[in-house]
């Protein structure tokens, strides 16, 4: 983007999500690049590039959660959408060297690029970049890939960084000879926070809700739609909150499931939101929860 004038004195410019300032040439130096002098940050030219990153950051924000969706979902994505948004740089930024799956089992690899004809370059386990033209595609969810630890330690060879957590993602894998009659996880419960208050503001900032007296995540899982849900003490009975038993129900959350009625996604979902609400615990100066 370049320099709009603001005043006679002053050049401004969004630099890395930043409104900053330069003098123009035959004035005084302002510093290049390094900030808003106060003369004129009400400037008209100010507010509106600053309301611009705004909506920049809201908009990366939007591309991110819509891919995480995808993925976290293994949703069927046309190739043509691919195309389409792939000239937006935030876009760009989320979709760039996801793991795509195309047609068959052979065609998977890092997404590199999505032309207008609605082809995608990406590079496979052998290193090689190929072109790939099926109608759709998906992103699957890491604990559905067969290979993933090969393409972490690929990943890593060619220094790959994703805009969307995908093959680093925490996984969790549901274990076999599960009693058939339970229907809860008590791996991460006990989870002692200061208060309810500290409680929510970790579910709501990891992105989860709070409904009711659970922290909650839907996530849809081979056709169907689970609600993964983490208890929560009261907050009008306790000073003091703890995190409760995960368990799964149906869409509307209505029906509580069976362990073994949970899909592999949902189970490792769930599993992700109990841990990170346990990561987020009270720990005392000696390291004491």
């Amino acid at each position: 983007m370049g320099w709009l004038a603001a005043g006679d004195s002053y050049e401004v410019a969004l630099v890395e999500g930043r409104v900053v300032a330069r003098s123009v040439p035959g004035e005084s130096p302002a510093g290049q690049g390094r900030g808003l002098p106060a003369e004129i940050r009400d400037r008209p030219e100010v507010h509106e590039l600053q309301r611009f990153a705004e909506w920049l950051e809201r908009h990366a924000a939007e591309c991110a959660t819509q891919v995480d969706t995808w993925m976290v979902s293994s949703l069927p994505v046309p190739t043509v959408l691919l195309a389409q948004v792939w000239p937006d740089e935030a876009w760009q930024a989320a979709l760039r060297d996801i793991v795509v799956v195309g047609d068959g089992p052979d065609e998977v690899g890092f997404l590199r690029d999505a032309d207008g004809s609605g082809v995608l370059r990406v590079v496979n386990l052998d290193g090689e970049t190929v072109r790939l033209a099926p109608r759709t595609v998906t992103m699957p969810h890491p604990v559905l890939l067969p290979e993933l630890e090969e393409l972490r330690a690929f990943a890593a060879d060619l220094g790959v960084t994703q805009g969307v957590e995908q093959i680093h993602r925490a996984t969790w894998h549901k274990p076999g000879g599960i009693d058939p009659a339970a229907d809860r996880v008590t791996e991460f419960a006990g989870a002692e926070y200061r208060s309810w208050f500290h409680l929510s503001a970790r579910v709501t900032s990891l992105g989860y809700k709070v409904s009711g007296s659970s922290a909650t995540d839907r996530i849809r899982d081979g056709g169907r739609t689970f609600t993964a849900a983490v208890g929560m003490s009261d907050p009008f009975t306790e000073e003091k909150a703890w995190t409760g038993s995960l368990t799964w129900s149906d869409q509307d959350g209505q029906r509580l499931l069976p362990l073994t009625e949970v899909g592999p996604v949902a189970w490792s979902e769930g599993m992700r939101m109990a841990a990170a609400l346990h990561a987020g615990r009270t720990v005392t100066a000696d390291g004491a929860e």
